[in-house]
């Protein structure tokens, strides 16, 4: 009876090892490669490329518009009375503070529209790695893009899966 209840204890203390021996799966992914192939992509980026484009064209309008009045205001400076002269000056100086000001909030909105139209094809490829990490038991996954994985060891590199999930070949 005590070798039946000494044999079961080590039977439960091997399999209990055996258990917690387990090491999790690590997995690695390049975002930056997944998000370059993701359907839906280029087509955000031709809107944003076309976006960008018209935000140029008016920032060079106004720039021409600046340029203009400031070689009017030197060529007939001499001309000018002293009203004329300050009015013109307050003028250019308006123009430029409106050219900064446009320049600035391009910026802000050109970030805007990207993170716009983007986001769903960043949702998309964020849900399909989450995904893949769960229907293969993979405990963690690595982006290798964001530099933020110094060393790792060895492990599966789940793009190819992430492309099957997404219908990408």
């Amino acid at each position: 009876m005590k070798k039946l209840l000494y044999l079961s204890l080590l039977v439960l203390l091997l399999v209990g090892s055996t258990v917690s021996a387990q090491t999790p799966k690590f997995g690695h992914i390049n975002t930056n490669e997944l998000l370059s192939i993701m359907p839906g992509r280029e087509g955000a980026q031709q809107e944003l490329e076309r976006y960008a484009r018209d935000l140029e064209t008016q920032f060079t309008a106004m720039q021409t518009e600046l340029q203009t009045k400031y070689t009017d205001y030197l060529a007939n400076e001499a001309t000018f009375s002293e009203l004329i002269r300050n009015s013109k000056q307050r003028e250019i100086t308006s123009l430029q503070e409106r050219i900064q000001e446009f320049q600035e909030q391009a910026q802000q909105d050109l970030m805007n529209q990207e993170n716009r139209l983007l986001s769903p094809v960043i949702e998309a490829a964020r849900q399909a790695i989450s995904d893949v990490a769960s229907e293969n038991g993979f405990a963690y996954v690595f982006d290798t893009a964001s530099g933020t994985v110094i060393h790792s060891p060895a492990s599966d590199n789940i793009l190819d899966l992430v492309k099957k999930k997404l219908g990408i070949e």
